[in-house]
């Protein structure tokens, strides 16, 4: 899990896809936490996302960096602890003017039964499961 965090944070961008109904939803995300032992994401519940996790937690996520691909698939599952949304927000301080720990729209949500597939023209697919 940790080369996948290292990926992904080198990466600074990553795509992160969701389910409406019947319509796929993608859209760019940077940040990501390492935090006991799970990886987190992080947004605010009064997005589009939000409801869509709630409705359909499976998701993937798909980054790019020199010439490797990276996807990571799972389901997100939300924590509404204030210790996991300080943690990420402490790591992303930037986000402080929009977002706080103790606020009713932070939202961080971590990776359960993931599968991240490290892939490239030139090498054969490697996959790590957490």
């Amino acid at each position: 899990m940790k080369e996948v965090f290292d990926f992904l944070k080198s990466a600074g961008t990553y795509y992160l896809a969701t389910v409406e109904g019947d319509q796929p939803r993608v859209r760019p995300f940077g940040t990501v936490d390492i935090f006991e032992d799970r990886l987190y994401i992080q947004t605010g519940k009064s997005k589009d996302i939000s409801k869509q996790l709630a409705n359909n937690p499976k998701a993937e996520i798909c980054a790019f960096k020199d010439g490797v691909w990276l996807r990571v698939a799972g389901e997100l599952v939300n924590d509404d602890r204030v210790e996991a949304k300080e943690h990420m927000l402490d790591n992303y301080p930037e986000l402080k003017g929009m977002y706080s720990a103790q606020d009713d729209n932070t939202q961080v949500l971590y990776f359960k039964n993931a599968t991240a597939t490290f892939s490239s023209f030139t090498d054969a697919p490697r996959t790590v499961k957490f």
